[in-house]
């Protein structure tokens, strides 16, 4: 049954894919959701003016201080008289803005303060940006309150309603024998590690289901993503790293399985549209009617799953190494895979050195303590110079 109370919304990355696609939903339901503020990078001045004339927030963050006086102009122009926040501690304190949910959509490590900001606060967080779960799992999982994190990648979105379906008690940890996270095979499934040698930047952003980021996209095609996914997926339902499996299933209509231990498997699925996963973080526990198109029954449908090619793709064996190996790792899996994306983007590393410069950047780390803020960036920060480093000889 869908409450007649408002929920109010801080929207963190609003410029970007998953920004710009809640407020598409927040737009669509006007007596269910408002934006309570909203916070973007910088890059996009011009959009972020626009959303706040449209939507009305009581404060607007960037991330760049150097973009304040642009801000500052074209929210005037638009007769926007929202409180204005600048610099990382801006959004920040947007994202512990009064409000009922907090959706942290920024990409990146970057993402981690405002994660803690808003669970420190108390907000629920609908949370789309995975790094900051997995470079701060100790941190964030130690600030989090039961039903406080709601996952809005699709995969996770979909893990968490086959556990819901578990039984008439809800989730129980006892009867899941493991968890399949499926995976599009990004644009370059099939081919060989020979094959990918000529890959280039233009190819490698052309996802044949999802449209994104170039850096998420990128991720797709090396399967980094999946990799952080399943660190992910670690994290937020607490099953062990011999107990995620993933399947490649090109077609990306069923997002997530759970399998059970007395061999039953549910599997939520529905078209690629990331509105549904936002939708669902954003009006939990209800459903948000309409959020998506669902599966048309009236054509023939062929879904096909595949085993991953580890030697072709051994981004996912990587993070299952990081991830048990917790600490610092996962930080230095991430920032390390970020400089490398750079690096193949601008055309000074192959599309293979991506995971391989990654895993020998991870080899030399000695993992620490993730038990503060400090630790967490002194290892992202190493991680990011190290693999500047071999990408400059590379």
């Amino acid at each position: 049954m869908q409450t007649d109370i408002t929920r109010s919304v801080v929207l963190l990355g609003s410029t970007g894919s998953i920004g710009t696609q809640s407020l598409d939903v927040i737009a669509r339901n006007p007596g269910r959701f408002r934006v309570a503020a909203l916070a973007a990078g910088g890059g996009r001045i011009d959009l972020l003016a626009r959303q706040a004339a449209e939507f009305r927030p009581e404060a607007v963050a960037v991330a760049d201080p150097a973009a304040l006086p642009a801000l500052k102009e074209a929210l005037a122009a638009r007769g926007v008289t929202a409180t204005v926040l600048a610099g990382p501690e801006g959004v920040a304190e947007a994202a512990a803005w009064p409000c009922d949910t907090v959706l942290n959509g920024i990409t990146g490590a970057l993402g981690l303060t405002s994660t803690l900001a808003a669970l420190e606060a108390g907000r629920t967080l609908a949370l789309a940006n995975k790094e900051s779960l997995i470079v701060g799992g100790p941190l964030v999982k130690r600030l989090a309150k039961p039903g406080q994190l709601l996952p809005v990648d699709s995969e996770h979105a979909a893990l968490a309603q086959c556990l819901w379906a578990a039984g008439p008690t809800g989730p129980d940890a006892s009867a899941v024998r493991k968890l399949v996270v499926t995976a599009s095979g990004g644009p370059f499934r099939g081919r060989s590690r020979a094959e990918l040698g000529g890959v280039t930047p233009e190819q490698a952003l052309a996802h044949p289901t999802w449209s994104m980021g170039p850096v998420i996209t990128v991720n797709s095609a090396t399967l980094v993503n999946k990799g952080l996914e399943v660190i992910e997926a670690h994290l937020l339902f607490d099953v062990g790293f011999d107990r995620i499996d993933v399947v490649v299933h090109p077609q990306s209509v069923v997002h997530s399985m759970v399998e059970f231990t007395d061999g039953s498997v549910i599997a939520q699925a529905s078209p690629p549209d990331m509105r549904l996963p936002i939708a669902l973080a954003l009006g939990w526990p209800e459903r948000v009617a309409g959020a998506a198109p669902a599966v048309d029954w009236t054509r023939a449908h062929t879904w096909t799953f595949e085993p991953l090619d580890d030697e072709a793709f051994p981004a996912v064996a990587l993070a299952r190494h990081v991830g048990a190996a917790g600490g610092t790792a996962p930080a230095v899996y991430n920032a390390a895979n970020e400089v490398c994306v750079e690096a193949f983007l601008g055309g000074r590393l192959p599309f293979p050195g991506i995971v391989d410069t990654v895993a020998a950047v991870v080899a030399e780390h000695v993992p620490g303590e993730a038990g503060s803020v400090e630790e967490v960036l002194a290892a992202d920060g190493w991680a990011r110079i190290r693999a500047r480093e071999l990408t400059a000889t590379a």
